[in-house]
């Protein structure tokens, strides 16, 4: 399990099962599970996880099927960013109903040090998940991701706000490149 316990509240976006949404964060935690891992309640057994490290206030949940002491580390220009990138099975966001699909899991926690507008919040989720699916197809698999993919960017809840998040922007270009570089080197 791989745990950040923020001193602060920070302003957070992200898809994650608990946690998700717009809003201040207090903790993250990114749990591994066994690929087998069916369980109905996600949201209710990252809870108990955090419950149990004594982790207080609102948090973000994340689980993958990956070891995550395996996690990449990525910087750029002040962007720090972490995956742990399980691409055993790889799909296409678009794929026909009938096509199945098991759990895997690419998750992205990113820390950005301005605080960001929302909709720049939203934008760099964009841009992180664009340079996720570029890596992706660089390492030779036509796929955009899994079916259980998350991210989580994090920034100041106070300050000087930045209006965009973008792949041109200056902080979505930091993201983008370390999103890139931290998928790509991935196992």
């Amino acid at each position: 399990m791989l745990v950040w316990r923020l001193p602060s509240p920070l302003r957070a976006i992200s898809s994650a099962v608990l946690g998700g949404g717009i809003g201040l964060r207090s903790w993250i935690i990114n749990v591994t599970v066994p690929m087998s891992y069916d369980r109905d309640d996600p949201a209710d057994h990252l809870a108990s996880l955090a419950t149990g490290l004594a982790l207080e206030g609102p948090g973000v949940g994340l689980l993958t099927g990956v070891d995550v002491a395996e996690v990449v580390h990525a910087s750029d220009g002040g962007v720090r960013l972490w995956a742990t990138v399980g691409l055993g099975t790889p799909t296409q966001a678009a794929a026909p109903p009938e096509v199945a699909h098991r759990a895997g899991t690419v998750n992205i926690v990113a820390w950005v040090p301005q605080l960001l507008s929302e909709g720049a919040l939203v934008n760099a989720v964009a841009t992180v998940t664009e340079a996720k699916t570029q890596a992706i197809r660089d390492r030779g698999i036509d796929a955009t991701g899994t079916a259980t993919d998350s991210v989580t960017v994090l920034c100041p809840p106070s300050g000087p706000e930045a209006p965009y998040g973008g792949p041109r922007s200056y902080w979505g270009s930091r993201l983008a490149r370390a999103a890139y570089a931290a998928v790509l080197g991935g196992t």
